[in-house]
């Protein structure tokens, strides 16, 4: 019976008893606090001193509840005894920051996060706000920032005519590179003035890829980086067949049928934009759209609303951060953690953010210092690599005293404390189109987020046993699902009520019910699917194991397997490709790995891949490891066998096919021997 059942159990006995609940309370707590040898020293001196304490000895029924609270409760306490302060303490101020979200816009104009900002802006308009570090380091006011939005409201109002008229809210994609991040702000905040939503693009998207993003996410106009003109001249054609204008952030445009917004930009007024321009905007209307891979092949647009928005950047509050901190963040903007909880948590409570174009080990430390940071952003991989760095003297020379981030391993933090400091880490859990989410608020190394009962009853969830093979949760012979053990791995599900929707994508419905799970405890109720295997022990504290479905983590990007096997395929001498995930040792996430069969009569070519797959494909994406195989293996339902690949990986002692290794340096893949295996398992060889 579990223990919350045996204390209600109890509490209804001694209240048909009619007797005070104290005499077994007292016991109890005597039991776990002084352990059962020295509880039973006590009884029996109580029985020696009968004939003198019998007057003050509560009545036999009050002595039958004792006895039965102690044979009934177990004889220590429940391990997530100890975390009840904290658990309180945390929940009352998740409520306290959701009410306050919920005032905020539940007014007859809600009050989002453009509101909040011009605040700021009037209220401060000479505190720095934006720091960047890359070339043409600059730093930027709230006036001036706020000045620099208005201008883009303005010019893209006028620029666009009746496409961004008071009444159509179509939303606008941004193919930004780091270097023109300022600028991206700016124009992502001028949009916002007038009620847009905004699809940011990755970069790196290239080909149909950068196609499907832009169809996806509906805009109607796509805003390109000068310096992706390439990227864009390739698909043009496809996206202005679709009508989509498109326009380079710059005075001049070198592509026929492209617009240059530079001048626009630089001649409309810094008048304050109307609030009425955005006066339709409602709590879930679309805000952002952020680019997930999620487990069914392209990236898909996942809808975030100014509610969901609003909440994630004032978690920040809840880290203990406050105007006064400094913010570095090296996460790029196309991810939620850069955008919402890294720049746009800034902006709302006035804290200075410093922006760098891309992380680099050696210079991180020197930024953090000559900026005065006490706030670091990271992802797992940031903090290993700043642990893999030579050590130097002024190690522990910084004023940092925060790190806020997700995916971090527990050897990784217990080194980078001891070396860095006793730098505060706050792990978070969560995806962008997820619907609950989970902070490591104890500061457990390893754990990556901690539950409670309460919270559990305020955003319900279920970790339940799943089938390797199908990737689907078990059911029992009632066809409901099957909860794990704590401590046993879980498919992590989490319950869609009203007040934690899941929004799923822009798009096809049919996108957004594939991520959804029904009769899961009980008949017709319905989880969201996170495609995550997590476990959590008797404690509450989660802990991260592994990803279900076609996408593997790596660099703190998700990777979709179908998207790398659409770029593979196009390789003249492969006739069939199966991309996954396989661990290395040492190393965060999954690296990429390829199981492929090559045309009749063709041979392997290393150089011709690699130069494809480094024209074709982002770094974190390419395939690490080619394994050579005569045919592929298929499920029964023709799907692609990939759970024998993953649990051989690319050990050399224990596959007879070919297997092959990128080379950086030789510039082409080249046979994986035993001595380049052992390598890459002792870490000397860097993938």
């Amino acid at each position: 019976m579990d223990i919350g059942w045996r204390l209600a159990f109890l509490l209804l006995l001694v209240g048909g008893l009619g007797q005070s609940a104290w005499p077994a309370v007292v016991a109890l707590v005597l039991r776990w606090l002084l352990g059962d040898s020295i509880c039973l020293v006590l009884l029996g001196l109580a029985l020696l001193g009968w004939p003198w304490l019998g007057p003050w000895m509560p009545p036999w029924l009050s002595v039958a509840a004792v006895a039965i609270t102690l044979a009934l409760l177990p004889a220590q306490p429940p391990p997530a005894l100890r975390w009840l302060p904290a658990d309180l303490n945390y929940t009352f101020s998740i409520l306290c920051l959701g009410l306050k979200t919920w005032v905020r816009l539940n007014r007859r104009r809600p009050d989002t996060f453009v509101d909040s900002f011009e605040r700021w802006a009037r209220a401060q308009p000479g505190r720095t706000i934006l720091v960047w570090t890359g070339p043409g380091s600059q730093s930027v006011t709230f006036r001036e920032l706020d000045a620099q939005a208005c201008r883009a409201a303005w010019a893209m109002r006028a620029e666009l005519g009746g496409a961004l008229g008071l009444h159509a809210r179509e939303p606008t994609a941004l193919l930004m590179l780091p270097s023109q991040t300022m600028a991206a702000l700016a124009l992502w905040l001028g949009l916002a003035k007038l009620g847009c939503p905004v699809a940011w693009i990755n970069p790196h998207s290239r080909g149909a890829p950068l196609v499907h993003a832009v169809l996806s996410s509906g805009a109607q106009v796509l805003i390109v980086d000068p310096d992706l003109r390439e990227n864009l001249e390739e698909v043009l054609p496809k996206l202005q067949a679709e009508d989509i204008r498109c326009f380079y952030l710059s005075y001049s445009s070198p592509t026929l049928g492209v617009g240059a917004l530079g001048a626009a930009l630089e001649a409309a007024p810094p008048d304050p934009v109307p609030a009425e321009l955005r006066a339709e905007i409602k709590p879930r209307s679309p805000a952002l759209f952020i680019y997930t891979s999620g487990t069914t092949g392209l990236p898909k647009p996942a809808i975030l609303t100014y509610e969901r928005v609003l909440h994630i950047s004032s978690m920040l509050t809840l880290f203990g951060v406050t105007a006064d901190d400094v913010v570095y963040s090296v996460l790029p903007l196309y991810h939620t953690m850069g955008l919402v909880l890294g720049v746009l948590s800034c902006l709302e409570l006035g804290v200075t953010c410093v922006l760098a174009p891309k992380f680099s080990a050696s210079c991180f430390w020197d930024d953090c210092r000559q900026h005065g940071v006490t706030v670091i952003q990271y992802v797992g991989e940031v903090l290993r690599y700043l642990c893999n760095t030579p050590q130097r003297p002024e190690d522990r020379t910084h004023t940092v005293r925060l790190a806020i981030g997700s995916g971090l391993r527990a050897d990784v933090w217990e080194t980078f404390q001891q070396r860095f400091g006793p730098i505060r880490i706050w792990e978070v859990y969560g995806s962008t189109e997820g619907n609950v989410g989970f902070v490591n608020y104890p500061g457990r190394c390893g754990a990556h987020g901690k539950t409670s009962c309460f919270l559990r009853m305020l955003s319900p969830y279920e970790l339940v046993q799943f089938s390797m093979e199908t990737e689907e949760p078990v059911r029992d012979n009632r066809g409901l699902c099957i909860p794990v053990r704590p401590g046993e791995a879980g498919l992590l599900l989490t319950q869609v009520l009203g007040r934690q929707p899941f929004l799923g994508y822009r798009g096809a419905r049919e996108l957004s019910e594939r991520k959804l799970v029904r009769n899961v405890r009980r008949p017709n109720d319905v989880y969201y699917n996170s495609g995550d295997v997590l476990t959590v022990d008797r404690e509450g504290f989660l802990c991260f194991r592994d990803r279900l479905g076609d996408t593997f983590r790596w660099k703190g990007e998700n990777v979709s397997t179908r998207e790398v096997e659409g770029v593979l395929a196009q390789v003249d001498f492969l006739q069939e490709v199966n991309v996954y995930g396989v661990s290395v040792p040492g190393c965060e996430g999954k690296v990429g790995m390829a199981a492929v069969q090559l045309a009749p009569g063709r041979t392997f070519d290393g150089q011709k891949m690699y130069q494809h797959v480094r024209t074709w494909l982002p770094a974190y994406a390419i395939p690490q490891f080619i394994r050579i195989q005569d045919a592929l293996e298929i499920t029964g339902t023709f799907k692609l066998m990939k759970s024998r690949l993953v649990r051989e990986a690319f050990n050399v002692g224990v596959i007879a096919d070919p297997l092959f290794v990128l080379d950086n340096q030789a510039r082409a893949f080249r046979p994986l021997t035993p001595d380049i295996y052992r390598a890459v398992c002792e870490g000397t060889w860097r993938l």
